[in-house]
């Protein structure tokens, strides 16, 4: 099994986010700790004098001109994780819980929090026992992500509830057999726990990671599409992206997918979703690379408030979180358009007149129904995408009395997207199953990765000789999609 030593906040850059939630283990180096402890000695110091911190020594939200006493400070910090915690089902998954986990350490190590090395070293050792909290997937978004959060981190303390299988069991007695103790948590580090913006960034990590994923299946299928119905290639010459990197990227690689394959060409121009094809692929990348920027500034930005910076608490706004949301909104628009076009193409494919090949992709048109209620599947679900590209981002609503008065729902923008992701794949399991059997009845030579890719999908999918129920093997497409083996 990897492990990922920690020794600097360079250490947990987003490509080890993802190791983590995957499955490897951390393990968090003395000398890391050590910085900790002297940060943690700093906060505590500047604490002492007896100033306002908000949520530290006051109550939070509309009740922060309420001063604690020294008994109430004691409590405050483990009470922040209870009354907070009014989510329910459905939960996150282990791999989005361990992506938040992961995320919150690398938000620590930033010394804003100036929480101490054992709250840390319990966060690694729930993710190296997989001991995962049940955290609400969606439903819960407001100013920032506390409702989330408690019910991730009020398990730390031994309350709420963990995923145990397909239900979930008491934290306290998961904690008692993994042999952890609950803890007690020290002046700041309750609020610290519920504050910016882990969850969105957890879930941008892994939604890019499966849109980059989903990018070159796009491109596998588009080519696949292309080879079927005959449509023209030129339009991925290298010398029609000028001044855009992303399209060549694009155009290179539906070249080299493409290379080898017969240019049985049918037509002069090709239906529109063929021809806008790539440049709606360099779309999507290039929000895919926004939102990646957006996730390093979220990793390496202020995100606590009160953060502890230069000597001093300053509120801050790092759980606001418009920055993300705005791009993943943006990302979730071009995977929309995405799926409008295959279930285009998904369209085209069917219909005799642009391929000549039996009508409906039907061995025996007629007595067979053929694919054509696939593409009836794939538009059910474009309908329903077409609504998640209302933007999340607009609508505020009022909270706390005034206090909290402006909202962006970011984590809300990543579920959407997140959704948006998983209903792609559906449709783009239907252009391949479409592309495929459209392959196989015009016999079109393939060249080397266009064959790999077909021998994928009818590694999975048995020849069509007749009708069938098509709901397995598309399944079984989206399987083959999930693995990345195609």
């Amino acid at each position: 099994m990897r492990i990922v030593e920690v020794t600097s906040t360079d250490d947990l850059n987003p490509a080890a986010i993802l190791a983590i939630a995957h499955g490897a283990r951390i393990e968090l180096q003395p000398a890391l700790l050590a910085t900790v402890s002297a940060r943690r000695t700093e906060v505590l110091r500047a604490l002492a004098d007896g100033r306002p911190v908000y949520g530290v020594n006051t109550g939070m939200g509309a009740q922060s001109d309420v001063r604690l006493d020294p008994a109430e400070q004691s409590r405050h910090q483990n009470n922040l994780l209870l009354a907070r915690a009014v989510g329910g089902p459905p939960w996150l998954s282990r791999l989005q819980v361990r992506a938040l986990y992961a995320v919150r350490l690398r938000t620590f190590l930033t010394g804003d929090a100036g929480v101490s090395p054992e709250l840390m070293e319990l966060l690694a050792a729930f993710l190296n026992a997989d001991l995962m909290p049940a955290v609400p997937r969606t439903g819960y978004g407001n100013a920032g992500e506390i409702i989330p959060l408690a019910h991730a981190f009020g398990p730390l303390t031994g309350i709420g509830a963990v995923l145990a299988g397909d239900t979930t069991a008491a934290a306290a007695t998961a904690l008692r057999d993994a042999g952890l103790a609950p803890i007690t948590l020290g002046p700041k580090e309750g609020i610290a726990l519920l504050q910016g913006i882990p969850g969105a960034t957890a879930l941008a990590l892994l939604i890019v990671e499966r849109a980059r994923t989903q990018l070159d299946q796009w491109m596998t299928a588009l080519a696949l599409s292309t080879a079927a119905i005959g449509a023209p290639r030129d339009l991925y010459d290298a010398a029609l992206a000028r001044g855009d990197a992303a399209l060549q990227t694009v155009n290179t690689a539906m070249r080299q997918r493409i290379a080898g394959t017969a240019d049985n060409r049918r037509v002069l121009q090709a239906p529109v979703s063929f021809r806008v094809a790539s440049a709606a692929l360099a779309h999507l990348l290039r929000s895919i690379e926004a939102v990646e920027q957006a996730i390093d500034r979220a990793l390496n930005g202020v995100t606590d408030s009160p953060a502890f910076v230069d000597g001093q608490f300053h509120g801050t706004a790092g759980f606001h979180g418009i920055d993300l949301a705005a791009h993943l909104d943006g990302l979730t628009v071009a995977i929309v358009h995405i799926a409008e076009g295959g279930l285009t193409r998904t369209h085209r494919l069917l219909d005799s007149r642009f391929t000549g090949l039996p009508a409906q992709l039907a061995p025996r048109p007629g007595p067979d129904t053929g694919l054509i209620t696939v593409h009836k599947r794939s538009a059910g679900v474009v309908h329903r995408m077409r609504r998640a590209a209302m933007s999340t981002v607009v609508g505020s609503i009022e909270t706390s009395f005034g206090q909290e008065d402006m909202q962006t729902f970011s984590w809300e923008a990543a579920i959407n997207t997140a959704d948006t992701l998983a209903d792609a794949a559906d449709v783009l399991a239907g252009e391949l199953l479409v592309a495929t059997q459209a392959i196989s009845l015009g016999e079109t030579g393939l060249g080397p990765a266009l064959h790999n890719a077909q021998d994928a999908v009818r590694a999975v999918v048995p020849p069509i000789e007749r009708d069938r129920i098509f709901g397995p093997d598309l399944e079984a497409i989206r399987e083959l999609l999930e693995n990345g083996d195609l």
